[in-house]
């Protein structure tokens, strides 16, 4: 079916064409007409990224379209919804809840009743490009819809802060025994620490360990010094019973060399004597005896003199077994405070890690005690919704508009399919598509000025074909 077919049709069946278009404008007309006027008030919100006032971080990374689809959600949640109703006060009144037993007969809540009840006229618009969101109410009242629209704005505000402070009570709660636990553990490590170190006498510092390191330093000094000592004392002791005239304390002592001095004029002088008397003289003999007794007293000085380096042998060798002694008792003395100072300190550490346990969980518990008792919110208000001066629906003139478009296709669609249940020929190409055969002639409408001539013509050449019938005859 072409353009040529359509118009033809469309002339014939305009009736049906207009019957379709007028029922249905009539009927868009009187539904809008029926139809209760409805106000919608709309107040917009701020779902921003706001520094935690508490732990100085940001509450959210950035606003994420995720982000806003769940402040979207919240909106519409029930829980917003039923805030909204115990805010009001609806479920107080005894009209709303005469209305709530012949609705449900009493089953159920009349707050969630309530809730789904004012649900349906509520709609969110997040915008596209920012975090704002639009809340709005529709309700045959403007005062009402204001209202409700402030409402669903306010609890949801409300309903973002106890998501945000119940979750922190919890914590609060589940910290605080935390924080008594880990008291009590901290209490305990400290007074194990304190008893090991009253049982010992020790500190569990270093100050006293360096001091003991210092005294084993000094001792093991000592020991050196004394070793060469003792080793160049028995060197000398030694030398001593070998060849005692030959050491050097004999050498040089003062009363030996002047002996030695006495013994050698004693000797010159006896020489002398004995060259001048003979040996069996009076005087040489008194010689002989004084140089005699002048060599025992050599010896016997000589023999205290070595007698002296075997007693300093003696004594070095005895502060060398005192020192090493020392040293050895020392060495004790410090291994045992190293395992007391490493068992010490394994102790001091059980308190630290017990501290530092402690100031963590209490820190994290002043922190969520802080966070319960926050009044913030991280959605502020921006626009307040005021009673709208005119109604949002129904839309008069928009719905005639629409009307119209539709009623003029449905009532082209009726024609069409009206003609496709009565097919008639109406074009010289519907007689040419059912016979199948050429299309030789048109004969025009008899009332169109073609067709008067064409059958006027038709006439005469009629009316001459007769009249030579009758003259051949």
């Amino acid at each position: 079916m072409n353009l040529t077919q359509l118009i033809p049709i469309l002339l014939a069946r305009w009736r049906t064409a207009a019957a379709v278009f007028a029922t249905l404008v009539l009927v868009v007309l009187a539904v809008t007409l029926a139809t209760t006027s409805k106000y919608t008030a709309t107040a917009s919100v701020v779902a921003d990224v706001k520094p935690d006032p508490v732990s100085a971080m940001f509450m959210q990374s950035a606003v994420t379209p995720a982000y806003i689809a769940t402040q979207v959600d919240v909106i519409r949640s029930e829980r917003v919804a039923q805030r909204v109703v115990r805010n009001s006060g609806l479920a107080d009144s005894a009209e709303v809840r005469a209305q709530w037993l012949k609705a449900t007969k009493g089953e159920g809540k009349i707050e969630a009743w309530l809730a789904d009840t004012l649900r349906p006229g509520l709609e969110v618009k997040p915008s596209m490009q920012s975090s704002i969101i639009e809340v709005s109410y529709k309700a045959p009242d403007p005062r009402m819809a204001a209202n409700m629209a402030n409402a669903f704005v306010q609890a949801y505000i409300e309903v973002t802060l106890d998501l945000k402070v119940d979750p922190a009570r919890q914590y609060r709660s589940f910290f605080d025994t935390r924080a008594k636990e880990a008291r009590e553990r901290l209490e305990a490590a400290q007074a194990k620490l304190s008893a090991f170190q009253k049982e010992n006498g020790i500190i569990a510092t270093d100050e006293r360990l360096d001091v003991e390191n210092t005294r084993l330093t000094e001792l093991s000094t000592q020991l050196v010094t004394l070793q060469a000592l003792s080793a160049e004392s028995s060197s000398r002791q030694n030398q001593a019973a070998t060849s005692g005239d030959r050491i050097q304390e004999v050498l040089v002592n003062p009363v030996i060399g002047s002996l030695k001095s006495d013994l050698s004029r004693a000797e010159a002088k006896l020489q002398e004597l004995n060259a001048r008397y003979g040996d069996n003289h009076p005087q040489v003999v008194e010689a002989r005896a004084n140089i005699a007794e002048l060599k025992s007293r050599v010896e016997a000085e000589v023999k205290r003199v070595t007698g002296g380096v075997g007693v300093a042998a003696t004594i070095n060798r005895a502060r060398e077994a005192d020192v090493r002694a020392s040293l050895e008792a020392q060495r004790g003395k410090l291994l045992r405070m190293k395992a007391l100072r490493d068992e010490g300190s394994v102790l001091l550490r059980d308190v630290e890690n017990a501290q530092r346990a402690y100031d963590a969980i209490q820190t994290r518990l002043t922190q969520t005690n802080l966070e319960s008792q926050t009044t913030l919110s991280n959605v502020n208000i921006l626009t307040q919704a005021e009673p709208p001066l005119a109604p949002s629906s129904p839309k008069t003139y928009l719905n005639l508009l629409v009307s119209v478009f539709l009623g003029t296709a449905l009532g082209l669609l009726a024609a069409v399919i009206h003609e496709l249940l009565d097919r008639r020929l109406r074009s010289p190409q519907d007689l040419a598509g059912v016979a199948d055969l050429p299309l030789l002639a048109v004969i025009p409408r008899a009332e169109s000025p073609q067709g008067r001539a064409w059958w006027q013509r038709l006439r005469s050449l009629g009316r001459r074909s007769a009249v030579k019938s009758k003259a051949a005859a």
